[in-house]
């Protein structure tokens, strides 16, 4: 049998076989079962709380939270979904107020003043809420009820540069004055945090 013979042949085996294989491989791949939604939040959840310690450590703070903006329900009679926020995440000291438990299913539309300026510079920096000289952008009220003395907020957007969460750092034993290189820091942090909620939150 000639070398021709021989090679058309084995190419006429092989390539179909080759073709099925990647046929294959395609197929299989299109099918792969989507993540496990718990173990990823588990993931998720265990890297935030991690850096939000790493944040209260660095920084000593008495209360650091994330509050992420998501769909409460929906308008009469329009249908139109109400945006609302709640805390998901949250690290505490000894000496500080838990806020994660009472604030859930917030209005957006309560705290539109500050939502909107650090929806425009994306940071609030707060270091005395009883001087009435100082913005407070309408969160003094809600200190007080808290306790804090001193606070900053970092706007957390993903990666379109929507706004889809907030960072909160709180200062409740005593009013401590962040330095511009600090805040920089932290609103890198929120940078990254932005990221990763929004691989999280992304659709499969």
């Amino acid at each position: 049998m000639t070398e021709s013979i021989w090679i058309a042949i084995i190419g006429g085996i092989i390539g179909p076989i080759i073709v099925l294989t990647i046929k294959w491989w395609f197929d299989n791949r299109s099918k792969a079962k989507p993540s496990d939604m718990v173990t990823e939040a588990l993931q998720v959840g265990e890297l935030v709380d991690a850096k939000m310690e790493e944040l209260k450590e660095e920084y000593g703070a008495d209360r650091v939270w994330l509050a992420q903006f998501h769909n409460g329900g929906h308008f009469y009679p329009t249908g139109k979904s109400i945006a609302k926020f709640s805390i998901f995440y949250e690290t505490v000291s000894a000496n500080a107020p838990s806020i994660q438990l009472e604030l859930k299913n917030i209005p957006v539309a309560l705290f539109s003043k500050s939502f909107n300026r650090l929806l425009d510079s994306d940071c609030i920096t707060i270091y005395d809420f009883t001087d009435i000289d100082t913005s407070t952008y309408g969160l003094r009220n809600f200190a007080s009820e808290y306790k804090t003395k001193s606070q900053y907020l970092f706007a957390i957007k993903n990666f379109d540069g929507k706004f889809i969460a907030i960072l909160g750092i709180d200062y409740t034993t005593k009013k401590t004055k962040l330095s511009e290189e600090q805040v920089d820091d932290i609103l890198h942090t929120s940078f990254s945090l932005g990221g990763v909620l929004s691989n999280h939150l992304k659709v499969h």
